[in-house]
């Protein structure tokens, strides 16, 4: 594997990871609001991922079996079908007829573990493009 394709891969991780972060604190910064442009309450967001072919489309990626998959993309940011929670609390300015207020689906816990995960993801993909940076150094400097 050539160091290009290294740091393509990893490029691809890292700007994935960053999205999933981006979208994360979106969910955790609005995980109590009411209500949005549409009248309902913020409905939480997840990535969906996919193994991408970072090569050029076409013919030839067709006949080169061997560069099928080289990284990861963010297909889509799409609302979870969760529920939303429903709390009784008369005096919201947004409770109904009975006194309940639909809150976001968004538990901080899950997302912060889902913070975690990706932060981490990121700090994976950085220490192979440094440790593969050094790599290349290091083979520069033996061939002096």
């Amino acid at each position: 594997m050539n160091l290009e394709k290294i740091f393509r891969i990893s490029a691809s991780g890292l700007k994935a990871n960053r999205i999933w972060m981006t979208v994360v604190a979106s969910n955790l910064a609005n995980a109590n609001t009411t209500r949005t442009d549409d009248g309902q309450p913020y409905k939480r967001r997840t990535v969906i991922f996919e193994a991408s072919s970072l090569e050029d489309g076409g013919f030839r990626n067709v006949l080169q079996k061997e560069n099928d998959y080289y990284g990861v993309k963010v297909v889509d940011v799409v609302p979870d079908g969760r529920d939303f929670r429903r709390v009784y609390d008369p005096s919201h300015p947004d409770a109904n007829d009975e006194g309940f207020v639909l809150f976001p689906n968004i538990n901080p816990v899950e997302e912060m573990a889902n913070l975690l995960e990706a932060a981490r993801a990121y700090e994976a993909n950085m220490t192979v493009v440094d440790t593969s940076r050094q790599m290349a150094l290091k083979a520069l400097e033996m061939g002096r």
